[in-house]
């Protein structure tokens, strides 16, 4: 996967919004002002693709078991908050699609009823 595939991916879902609120080289995306993935552009380019992802408390270690390629990503909440290494070829495209979808849900679940309920 690249990232103009991600983004593409973020962007088709509902209410989703990109922004650099970081700095030049962050590409966040949002769902109603809410963070759901960040990626560093400048690890991309280096070819060290990184995505960080909102996640359950008790997935976020079931994943960390399990795939080395998830791991505790610098400056988050790393309860709440995996980085997933997708060059390292362990993870299959779907599977990060998966988790791209799992955590723009837990933001969702996360918000207000009436934020929720814009949504729909």
């Amino acid at each position: 996967m690249n990232i103009e595939q991600i983004r593409a991916y973020c962007l088709a879902k509902k209410a989703a919004t990109e922004s650099f609120p970081f700095d030049e080289n962050t590409l966040v995306f949002k769902v109603l002002n809410k963070m759901f993935l960040l990626a560093p552009l400048d690890k991309w380019e280096k070819g060290e693709a990184t995505l960080t992802l909102k996640c359950d408390p008790n997935y976020t270690v079931e994943l960390r078991e399990t795939y080395e390629s998830i791991y505790p990503g610098p400056y988050v909440h790393n309860t709440h908050w995996n980085t997933v290494d997708i060059y390292k070829n362990e993870l299959k495209p779907q599977f990060i699609l998966e988790l791209i979808n799992h955590s723009y849900e837990m933001v969702i679940k996360g918000m207000t009823k009436k934020m929720r309920e814009s949504l729909q």
